[in-house]
């Protein structure tokens, strides 16, 4: 029952945090310039990892 609706959620967070990538790209760019780390690319692999888990089915 919840399964869908959480797949649906992170399917969701996923495309938002992709857009929010790219939205932020030019930021990143400077940042890495002046030497900032910008980890914009942990919060979409792990939203990626946890949508992934939850399209495959569980024995």
């Amino acid at each position: 029952m919840f399964a869908p609706l959480r797949r649906a959620t992170l399917f969701a967070l996923y495309q938002m945090s992709v857009l929010t990538g790219i939205l932020l790209l030019p930021v990143a760019i400077m940042a890495r310039r002046v030497g900032v780390p910008f980890p914009m690319h942990r919060l979409m692999e792990s939203i990626g990892n946890a949508y992934e888990e939850s399209i495959e089915p569980r024995p």
